[in-house]
């Protein structure tokens, strides 16, 4: 989303997020995926500022491609503390995706 290094997505600026995804949007189109992954529910959150609940399957699309939130794998992130708390989004990312 930004082509520089943060440590929270609520570092980067509107005017960064606006043109990160313009580019994913203009990605997704051109490579056509069946699902963007959202890694992060913050990023989620700014890019769909009316979406609630946790990590994911979301009913918004991103052009064609339907929407996954995974969990940020930061250690700080304290809703999902170890690797197998976050591994378990991961398999679901693949179940959703196949």
């Amino acid at each position: 989303m930004c082509p520089r290094a943060s440590r929270a997505a609520d570092e980067l600026t509107r005017a960064e997020l606006a043109a990160g995804a313009r580019a994913l949007e203009k990605k997704v189109r051109r490579y056509q995926p069946k699902v963007v992954a959202l890694v992060g529910i913050s990023i989620y959150r700014q890019l769909f500022p009316s979406g609630t609940g946790a990590a994911g399957d979301k009913p918004e699309t991103f052009g064609a491609a339907r929407v996954f939130v995974l969990p940020n794998p930061s250690g700080l992130n304290a809703s999902y503390p170890g690797f197998r708390h976050k591994l378990i989004w991961f398999t679901k990312l693949a179940a959703f995706a196949a």
